[in-house]
């Protein structure tokens, strides 16, 4: 176990106080409470919401009304406990991903398993409680010990960290499968490549879906997640829209829809579709992609007011499902990181035993983290992290996809000491 010790009385966060105004800051950091860890955080992936906050400090219409730090996709190292927790239960060094929204535990949703949806639901990097709750791009933070998840051994901070768009990934096929349109055998198009729709493609396969296309205007992003094998058929789409009117574009995004279902010779439409961007016109296109009686997930969060081909859906009996953020998804996540379910989808091993799970984490990359295409390390890294998370391609000519923050310590390698950059240089375009 790590010999990391506790900070006390204050820790550096990186805050923001307005749009892109980011400055690294001592702020106070109290004992953890009675209930509470002390977590050195050490991996943090960044979020469209924390890159909207980034360059806006309003995410929609949710206003930054204070500084705060941002990043809630996390995981990290206990350093110190509460006076309540057993020390055999949370030794020190433990490594966990972190569950950053905290629900009442007590209101009609939180009661039925629907705690994503609390009305007092209290979400680290959001503006939307105040005062407002930080998020994870700190080096030390408290936190409920309810809310941590041990890692297994063979687990990586990276891949812990990615738990969090995992689990909206789970929770949202979730919601389709209850609805009885995600199942074995069925046809799903998936509209978005970034990395919740990569991983909404790959828990669809994982489900045994027998065709799984993703759509998407950037060619490399398709042609990754062809290479992962996450995802059966690709389609690169129209990045112009013509036309001027709303019904001149709705009859481009129904030709658009009819061309993919060509493509997967799929023209009564797909069982399942999931729009993970928030465009406008792809919420159109899933309406239109979907079979009559099949469902339209929307999972990505986009314009707050859109015009929709609503008639289209009613008519044919088209279910339309929200799904936002996650509930009671990490013991599921963990339970495929842990089992190597992604490194057989990918064909990296054939079977459980080939994983060698007693490798020290460093020293092994989990299919799971093949989505984070750059790296930064230190508390210095993280003002150009979010200036590259909201690129297309990193100055090597490498796609973004995801962007990691990493605060390393002593015991890491050269290669990852503080102010270092890494590229895994994915091709942008055809390869």
């Amino acid at each position: 176990m790590s010999t990391v010790e506790p900070t006390h009385g204050t820790t550096r966060a990186a805050v923001l106080h307005s749009p892109k105004d980011l400055r690294i800051e001592e702020v106070p950091l109290p004992p953890p409470g009675p209930e509470e860890l002390q977590i050195a955080i050490r991996s943090t992936t960044l979020c469209g919401s924390d890159l909207h906050y980034y360059n806006h400090f309003r995410n929609g219409d949710i206003i930054s009304r204070e500084p705060l730090a941002l990043g809630h996709e996390s995981s990290g190292i206990v350093v110190a406990r509460g006076s309540a927790l057993d020390p055999a239960v949370w030794p020190v060094g433990t490594r966990v991903a972190l569950e950053v929204g905290l629900p009442c535990g007590a209101c009609a949703r939180c009661l039925e398993g629907r705690y994503n949806i609390c009305a007092s639901l209290r979400f680290r990097s959001s503006c939307k409680s105040f005062p407002h709750f930080w998020g994870t791009l700190q080096e030390r933070i408290n936190h409920p010990a309810k809310w941590c998840h041990k890692l297994p051994a063979g687990v990586s901070l990276s891949a812990g960290a990615l738990l969090e768009p995992l689990g909206v990934a789970l929770h949202c096929t979730d919601r389709a499968r209850k609805n009885g349109a995600l199942k074995a055998g069925c046809t799903v198009i998936v509209f978005g490549a970034g990395a919740v729709g990569m991983l909404v493609a790959a828990v669809c396969m994982l489900q045994g879906a027998a065709r799984v296309l993703v759509a998407d205007v950037i060619e490399g992003r398709l042609n990754n997640l062809l290479r992962l094998k996450w995802c059966t058929h690709i389609y690169n789409s129209p990045r112009q829209m013509p036309g001027s009117s709303t019904l001149e574009k709705l009859e481009f995004v129904k030709e658009t829809a009819g061309g993919i279902l060509k493509h997967l010779d799929k023209p009564e439409g797909a069982d399942v579709v999931f729009e993970c961007t928030g465009v406008e016109a792809c919420v159109q296109m899933g309406i239109y992609a979907a079979r009559p009686g099949g469902a339209l997930v929307l999972v990505g969060m986009g314009t707050p007011v859109m015009t929709l081909p609503i008639s289209a859906a009613a008519l044919r009996e088209v279910d339309i499902l929200g799904g936002f953020r996650y509930a009671n998804t990490y013991p599921a996540g963990i339970e495929i990181l842990k089992m190597g379910k992604l490194e057989i989808l990918s064909g990296i091993v054939q079977e459980r035993d080939n994983l060698e799970l007693d490798e020290p984490p460093a020293k092994k990359e989990a299919a799971l983290e093949k989505i984070i295409t750059q790296k930064y390390y230190g508390m210095q890294g993280v003002k150009d992290a979010f200036e590259m998370a909201g690129k297309g391609a990193d100055h090597l000519g490498g796609l973004v996809v995801k962007v990691e923050v990493v605060f390393p310590q002593e015991e890491d390698v050269a290669e990852a000491r503080e102010g270092t950059f890494w590229s895994r240089q994915v091709p942008v375009g055809s390869s």
